[in-house]
């Protein structure tokens, strides 16, 4: 599925290219000609739903687990949430594409790793007096009983569009802005509390990106229930990535989250809502 946006400021044409396969997630995302998402240039961690879904500009992480596998609670002995969810790799149910192709809609059935149920409405949709494409998503527990959501949204860059000039600029960072080929090594991360602003989103920013023509990244997130920004970056032999990945949780494993009481459980019939807009300018 494609859906097309113009910014008549520049005559900038883009697409993006959902991926029916894993949750109407994005799988390219086309500026001028040019696809910002990685591709092949990632590391594996051996889950192939990771693999394809990290090949792309946006997946989804959660919405019962983020980041790496963790033993699940009152669980048979071994038996672990799978990295980054169980969203990853669900196929949408329905969806909707609007005749002006500026909206799609699409419901997800997830299967969550402890036995339980949810159901994800997604709803893109194109900003023009932002030229942005914005993203809501509406979990709602379908389940029997409570759980916990955890939500990550990871937005993939090829590390080639990236140059020396490059920079992170958000008012999260207490600089204001720092070098994209942050930390020491050929990987790196950081997990900060999102700075919200007036109107309770977020935003940061690469820029500029030699590889689309000196154009800003811009990517702004729900602060409240997207509170934390976490980046990542791999330059580790074929890999060449950076991902900016608005959080619903803190860096840190799940038996302290739950005795920091930071594991909310959302009951069974409850909704929780997220929201995100990215554009290139």
């Amino acid at each position: 599925m494609r859906t097309r946006f113009d910014a008549p400021e520049d005559e900038q044409e883009n697409h993006i290219l959902f991926d029916r396969l894993s949750a109407l997630d994005i799988a390219a995302f086309v500026v001028d000609g040019v696809d910002l998402s990685p591709g092949a240039a990632i590391p594996s961690d051996g889950d192939p739903r990771i693999d394809r879904a990290l090949q792309g500009f946006l997946f989804t992480c959660g919405p019962d687990h983020i980041r790496h596998p963790e033993p699940i609670d009152g669980s048979e002995a071994g038996a672990r949430y799978p990295l980054h969810g169980s969203l990853a790799g669900t196929p949408v149910k329905h969806t909707h594409m609007s005749a002006d192709a500026t909206l799609c809609i699409a419901t997800v059935e997830i299967a969550l790793a402890d036995g339980g149920h949810a159901l994800l409405e997604r709803r893109w949709q194109v900003d023009a007096d932002r030229h942005q494409v914005m993203l809501e998503d509406r979990l709602t527990n379908t389940g029997a009983r409570a759980f916990p959501p955890m939500m990550m949204y990871h937005l993939n860059i090829a590390g080639r569009l990236a140059g020396n000039e490059t920079r992170i600029v958000s008012p999260s960072l207490a600089e204001g802005a720092r070098d994209w080929r942050f930390g020491e090594g050929e990987s790196a991360h950081f997990c900060i509390p999102a700075h919200m602003g007036a109107d309770g989103w977020s935003e940061v920013s690469l820029s500029p990106l030699a590889g689309v023509g000196g154009r800003r990244l811009t990517v702004r997130f729900r602060a409240d229930t997207l509170p934390f920004l976490q980046m990542w970056r791999c330059q580790r032999g074929a890999a060449d990535v950076i991902s900016i990945e608005p959080a619903s949780h803190r860096l840190a494993k799940r038996p302290e989250l739950h005795a920091a009481e930071e594991l909310t459980l959302l009951e069974p019939g409850q909704t929780q809502t997220y929201a995100l807009g990215f554009g290139v300018v």
